[in-house]
Order: structure tokens, then sequence, then C-alpha cells
């Protein structure tokens, strides 16, 4: 497998995004790329797992090159269009889908690889970031006429941060209390309206 070849063959195929995503854009696989790095060396993945790892991360939200609806699918359809030409197996591609399935909300792995991918794709909930992050997920969902009333957004934050639960350890220990302090932060500015 190239992994390699097909990461450079992957981003210039996420060069051709609608301007529009300014949440699922490029800039957010890039995070989701080197957080799945991260998890994989904290929770002991070897190489070849990691490899395949941060080839999901990369194609995980490539179906927005399509459709901003069933990207997963999707992704799923270019990563079996695209990775046979660099040397990935059928049950490599195989686990690749199973990884960028996971990540449809409400996530569901069956796997210790899928949980690091979904941790990975909302690790931002348990940072820093996570108000900038937000407010651009907000303004993707105003551009394609999904939502457009902050209340309403920040109630939806609320129920998705309360039902949200990282899945891998080290997830829960090194965000998890910064995304209750978000949650907190939230309810408590939900409760004012």
């Amino acid at each position: 497998m190239n992994f390699q070849g097909a990461k450079e063959k992957i981003l210039d195929l996420l060069d051709g995004l609608s301007d529009k995503l300014y949440y699922h854009g490029k800039r957010h696989t890039l995070d989701v790329l080197n957080v799945t790095e991260e998890l994989c060396a904290l929770e002991n993945i070897d190489t070849y797992h990691t490899e395949l790892m941060k080839t999901a991360a990369l194609l995980h939200d490539s179906g927005f090159t399509i459709n901003n609806k069933n990207h997963e699918e999707l992704g799923c359809g270019i990563s079996r269009d695209l990775l046979p030409g660099f040397g990935y197996t059928e049950g490599e591609i195989d686990m690749i889908c199973g990884m960028i399935m996971a990540t449809k909300i409400p996530q569901s792995p069956k796997s210790k690889y899928e949980e690091i991918i979904c941790d990975a794709d909302l690790d931002y909930l348990g940072r820093d970031d996570f108000k900038k992050i937000g407010s651009s997920l907000f303004d993707e969902l105003k551009a394609y006429d999904v939502l457009d009333d902050i209340k309403e957004w920040n109630k939806i934050q609320v129920k998705f941060l309360g039902n949200h639960t990282y899945f891998t350890k080290t997830n829960r220990q090194r965000r998890g209390p910064r995304k209750q302090e978000h949650l907190q932060k939230l309810k408590e500015l939900v409760a004012t309206y």
C-alpha cells in the first residue's frame, strides 16, 4: 500500500471542495488526520493499522466533493475507486470504509480502529478551539440553508454534547473534562433564552 501517494491524490481531490464548507473543508480533514496519528501513538496502534486509519481520516469527508448528503457512503465509493491504484487490497478498503461509515452521526464504531477515527473526527468538542470550530459549523449550516438561528444552534449543541461520548480511554481523559466545561457554559447560555 502506497499511503504517501494516496495522501497526495486525496488532498488534490479535496481542493475541489465547495468554499461553503466552512467546517467540512480541507482544514478539518487535516485536523482529523493529525489527531488520528496522535491517538494511534497514544493507543499503541501498530504502523500498518495506523496507515489504514490515516487513509480513512483523509477520506472520511471526501464524499463532500460530490454532495453534502450521504457523504460517508460517497466517500466509500471514492475509496473503492481510488485506493486499488495505490496498492490497497479489497480487505483494507473494507476496513477503511468501516471507519468512514463509523463517523456518520450518530457514531457507531464496531472496532478499536473505528473508535479512534470517531474520536479524532469530534476531538474538537473537548478542545480550547471548540467555540471557533463550532462557529464554522454553524456558518456552514447557514450557507446550506439548514439552520440560521443561533439560539436553536446552541440548543442543538447542548443536546449533541450531552449525548456524545468519547470511545477511547485517551480522549475520555484528555478531552472529556473540557467538553463538560463547554456543555455547562452552553447550558447556562441556553437557560437565559
